[in-house]
């Protein structure tokens, strides 16, 4: 395992999927895990929804797209979507070069709190990428 992969933040929540959360007040920020990127590998191209767009946990919120392959982004909670990285439409690659940070995705006015208490702690995200590695 790389260094890198080894850096899941303890101040967020994952999903199996590789996506993490990070609640502010009653606000998620959402984008994909560091071991996610890495998979990827460079990414060329990010589409995000709307703003003002409702979505259900476990529910599409858009794609990715690396040199390698799209893949789709699912919500981890459910909510409305408030902000959308603008940044990401002409720098895709922040992604990979900070995805716990100018790597965001999209904030969303979090719907239901115990959806997030019931995501995955960063002890346990790690776990699951090494079991499946």
């Amino acid at each position: 395992m790389s260094e890198k992969r080894q850096g899941y933040p303890s101040d967020r929540k994952y999903t199996r999927e590789h996506e993490w959360v990070r609640l502010e007040g009653g606000v998620g920020i959402i984008g994909i895990t560091e071991y996610a990127q890495s998979e990827l590998g460079d990414v060329v191209f990010v589409d995000l929804p709307e703003k003002g767009r409702a979505l259900a946990a476990g529910e599409e919120l858009g794609t990715i797209e690396s040199v390698k392959a799209v893949s789709e982004i699912y919500a981890p909670v459910s909510g409305e979507v408030v902000e959308v990285n603008e940044a990401l439409r002409d720098h895709p690659e922040k992604v990979n070069g900070d995805p716990y940070g100018d790597g965001w995705l999209v904030k969303v006015r979090v719907g239901d709190r115990p959806e997030v208490d019931g995501l995955l702690s960063s002890e346990a995200y790690r776990s699951h990428v090494e079991e499946g590695e």
